[in-house]
Formats: C-alpha cells, structure tokens, sequence
C-alpha cells in the first residue's frame, strides 16, 4: 500500500511538472509572439526658457537628476564618455533593473534631439522637441522602436509596452519640471569688492558667437580643452576661464576664448586652433555666482551697478573674465556651480601735492641792527 500510495504521488508531481513546463513553454511563445513595435509620445509644459530646457536635456551629465530609473534606484551609477553634451554625445548606466546607452544622432539648437537608446536590449529612437509656450516651453518627448523579450515580460505586469513607457516618459519629464525649477531658481550673486587678480599663461580657443548660444558653446568648449590637455599629457595649474574680447549687445555677437591656466608657456603647432597666451595682472572687481550660467548677465549687471556706485572706471580695454571654480564637469546640480567674474577697472591716479614753499623775505640791515640793539639795552 506504501509503494502505490508513493507511485500514484509521484506521477502526480510528474503531471503537474510536465503542465507547469507546458504552461512556461506557452507563455514564452505568448510573449515571443506579442507585437514588439512600439511608438510612444509624452508631452508636458516646463515651467523654464526653452534654451535653458534645451541646454540641460542636451548635456548626459544632467539626466541622472531627473530620469526616472534613476530616481526609483539611488543604486544606478551613470558612466560618462569624453563627450555629454551635442551630436555624438553620449553616456551609460547600470542599475538593478539592467542596463543602458543613450547617444545622440543630430539636433537644432533649442528646437529638437534625436537619440538612439538602448534599455535592456530595447533599442529605440528618441526625439525630443522644444516649442516656447505661455508659461514655459512645450516639450514632447518620442520613443519609436522594438522591444526586446525581457522587455516584453516586464512591460506584462505594467500594462503592455506603452503604459510601462509612458510611465517612464511621464514620471521623467514631472522629474525635470521639478528639478530645473530649483536648480535653474536657486542662486546667488555675490559681490566681493576689489581685488588683485593675478597673471597666468594659458592655452586657449577662440570662436565669435551669438551671445544667446553662450552657454551652449562654454558646454561644449570646456570638455574639449580638458580632453585636449588630457591627449597630450598637459598640467593645468588653475581652472577653466573665459576672456571675453569683444561683446556686441546691439548684434548679439560675441568673440571670446575659453582658456585652460599653464605653469609656463606652450607653443603649439601650426594650424592649430588651440594657441598660446599671457594674463597680465590686474586690478578688477570680483563677482561670485553660485548657480546655473543663465544668472551670468544679472551677475555682470550687478558687478557694473557696484562700480558705477563706488565711482569707479572701468578698463574697457582690459581682460574681462570669467572663472569656473565648480562647473559641469565637476558636479551635475546647476545650482551648485560657482563662477568668479572679473571686470577689469583704471587705478585713480593719485596727485601728489606740491611742495609747500618757504617765504623768503628781504632781510633790512638796519632794522635788524636796531632790534639787536634793544635787545642789547634791554639785557642786564
């Protein structure tokens, strides 16, 4: 009776083994089987400027502030290339949930950004569109691709493929709303007085641009001269810094150089849009932004309100310049980004009076002779 009661048991964990595989084995077809295309399309309002939303969505180095898979996994690490920000900017990351790559393909300045993205072997093409609208930019932000069968099983238990992207999407754009109304709001404009700045070789690379695409050029400038230090095995003795030569309201247009500090000077070759210069000391007035680069204009408006106030001239010829002492490649918070401003001023001369003089008066011989004769009589 044992051994029958011991055979009937295990041809039922036989028939519950074979349906539990057969139950696997359709669902696997099931989902193999599920349509793999997907198209999903997210749009919100962004309470910012479009160029500054543009600017931050443009640059990898800001993404793990707002992208949702980062925010429901503090363990996600981010791994930056040589290269953030632009066409042919890129990045990856690792979390939990799996792996993924972002690169961009092409964009238009403030207007649009293709991707093409990989997210646990779903890979996709990402396009991101910018609109100025009545309290902030309209964003939109496209995914179009397949899904991998990973992908498939785990978008099962979120509602099918495009509820788990839009939920991605969704919750990512909430994210960067959030976000870039404290880091681009929080700031700080100090005035630090006058100072003795000092003088420095440099290596540097000069462009003349629109003053609007500033920021987006210095995102760009600064990584390349770091890397152009790195290839050839340079020391920079100092932080990044920008002299601006020429400033342009009435056009818009701006010629300046973003410059890397040198122990001594550096001839490079011919050719080459890297050259060689020299900071001479100055006096100037001292400014210090702790905030986002989109405060820089307030910050040079205030640092020339402080001279106008203080009856002091400024040296329109004279290195104006600006230094970053935390800036993007350091920290990806804006909002903790600290910039030196230096606006260069004319020392007072300083007239020394002349000197006092003595009176000479003619000496009368016979008066002085008659007063020592009655001081003579007047003696005992």
């Amino acid at each position: 009776l044992y051994q029958v009661t011991n055979l009937q048991t295990m041809r039922i964990l036989k028939y519950l083994f074979l349906l539990l595989l057969l139950a696997a084995f359709a669902s696997t077809v099931y989902i193999a089987t599920l349509k793999g295309d997907f198209d999903v399309k997210t749009t919100a309002i962004i309470k910012s400027p479009k160029a500054t939303l543009f600017n931050y969505v443009n640059d990898y180095r800001n993404w793990e502030t707002f992208v949702s898979w980062k925010k429901e996994d503090a363990n996600t690490q981010f791994y930056y290339t040589k290269n953030t920000v632009g066409n042919g900017g890129s990045c990856s990351w690792k979390s939990s949930d799996g792996d993924g790559d972002i690169k961009t393909t092409s964009l238009k300045d403030s207007d649009f950004i293709k991707q093409k993205m990989n997210l646990n072997g779903t890979e996709s093409e990402s396009y991101w569109t910018f609109k100025d609208t009545v309290g902030g930019t309209k964003i939109t932000w496209r995914a179009k691709g397949t899904m991998s069968f990973r992908f498939k099983i785990n978008s099962l238990f979120k509602g099918g493929a495009s509820a788990a992207l839009s939920s991605i999407q969704e919750k990512s754009l909430a994210n960067l709303d959030k976000t870039l109304v404290y880091e681009i709001n929080t700031y700080k404009i100090k005035i630090d007085g006058i100072v003795k700045k000092t003088g420095t070789f440099y290596l540097k690379q000069t462009i003349t641009s629109k003053i609007s695409k500033i920021p987006y050029n210095l995102r760009i400038m600064i990584p390349q001269m770091i890397r152009f230090f790195t290839k050839n095995h340079l020391t920079m003795y100092g932080k990044p810094f920008v002299i601006y030569h020429t400033y342009d309201k009435a056009n818009g247009i701006c010629k300046f150089s973003v410059c890397i500090p040198i122990k001594e000077e550096i001839f490079t070759s011919e050719g080459s849009d890297v050259s060689s210069g020299l900071l001479y000391p100055f006096q100037a007035v001292k400014t210090t932004l702790t905030g986002d680069y989109s405060h820089t204009q307030e910050a040079w408006n205030k640092t020339l309100e402080y001279l106008k106030k203080n009856n002091l001239s400024e040296n329109t010829e004279g290195a104006h310049i600006e230094i970053y002492n935390k800036n993007m490649l350091q920290v990806a918070n804006p909002s903790q980004w600290v910039t030196e401003i230096y606006v260069p001023i004319k020392l007072k001369t300083v007239v020394a009076p002349k000197p006092i003089q003595p009176t000479q008066t003619p000496v009368n011989q016979t008066t002085t002779t008659s007063t020592s004769n009655a001081v003579e009589n007047k003696t005992p």
